[in-house]
């Protein structure tokens, strides 16, 4: 609301602070995308748009408005000039965000603002986004991308001939070359794009995040999806009491431990009593710097205990790991007897034949044990997510300096507001 009043500055605000907290619309989308051609900003707005249940606003659906004299004029200078004047193009923007869906479900940009002129403009008018994404890749895998591009006139969906072709032919029928793809012309956006977007970041200092868009597409979707979820960083005083859910074999050991060693948060252990859990926590250490807790609760009554106890968490992350992957982690884990060095057979294995004839396994690595511990996790895993509702979900299956990342995302910045 101080945001607000600041940017509209009212004569008087207390019907201004009325009305907004009439609209309840604080935490809802407002996104900026922004990429240079082909790195896949409008299906990455698009994918955002249906998960947040949000408003996609592109230049052409601006234009394309049939009861706005204003998308009139625009399409038909577009028309002439295939281009839209900047203070056009605020005005179509300013009416759309006026519109009661985008007051209540909030909006995407899709590539707009184009230049820094247009970003200005849209500030002067108290249009403030919350999330600014740029995507960025290579110029030579854009123009590669680029080529194979291809666009189904009655859904608007992308598709590509390499790396996203659809499946049913009737689709495949009816999609089209779109216009300006080729290499000489996507070379030219490319050197376009690059002069404008290095005068438009400054537009949106502390807001902007980069996602490098050289990768697959569902990975950049689940890195932006995090972004949009997530306040900015409060300066708020906040004692982190973590707990990390997870299956055997996700991980969380390891993150508790990357935590500690940044945050200073005490590391309770795994496997201890209740009752000597409860003194631990209960200590100055963990009191003052907080503490991050894993492996436990395993069920619903513990975790009912611990809250009647007062060791409520305030951030709870779930690592999601597959079945294989969690087999392929554990079950190929060894143990050289003689050095005591841990080994595994697919990401560590031992340098000589010699050492790899003597390894061994521990038996809670056999393969009966592992099924059977992630049986139990699963068995309650749905009870524990419907009691901590506000756990955030994370894809466990990479890399641990990537798992790393999203937790402290989540920790250091204020908790999502989940879209109904």
């Amino acid at each position: 609301m101080l945001e607000q009043l600041l940017i509209h500055q009212p004569e008087d605000p207390i019907p201004f602070m009325i009305q907004h907290l009439h609209r309840d619309n604080d935490n809802v989308p407002r996104i900026v995308i922004l990429g240079p051609p082909a790195s896949g900003k409008t299906t990455i707005a698009m994918w955002l748009c249906k998960h947040l249940n949000s408003n996609l606003v592109t230049l052409e659906s601006l234009i394309l408005n049939e009861f706005s004299y204003t998308a009139t004029d625009a399409r038909r200078l577009y028309l002439q000039r295939k281009a839209v004047p900047s203070a056009l193009l605020i005005q179509l923007i300013q009416e759309r965000l006026a519109k009661e869906d985008c007051v209540k479900r909030g909006w995407i940009l899709d590539g707009i603002p184009e230049t820094r002129e247009q970003a200005l403009r849209i500030q002067t008018l108290g249009i403030a986004p919350r999330h600014v994404i740029m995507l960025s890749a290579p110029d030579t895998v854009l123009i590669e991308r680029n080529l194979g591009k291809r666009i189904d006139p009655q859904t608007g969906e992308i598709y590509h001939t390499t790396f996203d072709w659809p499946p049913e032919s009737e689709i495949q029928n009816r999609l089209m070359v779109p216009e300006g793809i080729s290499e000489l012309e996507t070379a030219r956006k490319l050197l376009e794009y690059h002069r404008n977007i290095v005068r438009i970041i400054p537009s949106y200092p502390k807001i902007l995040k980069v996602i490098s868009a050289d990768q697959p597409c569902m990975d950049v979707f689940y890195q932006a999806l995090t972004y949009v979820q997530s306040n900015h960083r409060t300066n708020a005083p906040f004692t982190p009491r973590v707990l990390l859910l997870g299956p055997v074999g996700s991980g969380k050991s390891l993150q508790a431990a990357l935590l500690a060693q940044k945050y200073g948060l005490v590391n309770v252990p795994d496997g201890l009593l209740m009752k000597v859990l409860s003194q631990r926590l209960d200590q100055q250490d963990c009191i003052q710097r907080g503490w991050v807790l894993h492996g436990f609760p395993r069920d619903l009554d513990q975790a009912h205990l611990l809250n009647i106890l007062g060791y409520n968490p305030n951030r709870v992350f779930l690592l999601n790991v597959p079945f294989d992957s969690i087999m392929e982690r554990l079950t190929l884990r060894r143990i050289d007897p003689v050095t005591g060095e841990r080994y595994h057979l697919m990401y560590k294995p031992p340098p000589t034949m010699e050492i790899q004839a003597r390894l061994l396994q521990n038996p809670k690595d056999s393969e009966e044990q592992v099924k059977l511990k992630m049986d139990l996790f699963y068995r309650n895993s749905a009870d524990l997510e419907q009691l901590y509702e506000s756990a955030i979900t994370l894809n466990g299956d990479q890399d641990p300096y990537t798992v790393f990342e999203y937790i402290e995302s989540g920790i250091i910045n204020p908790l999502p507001k989940k879209i109904p």
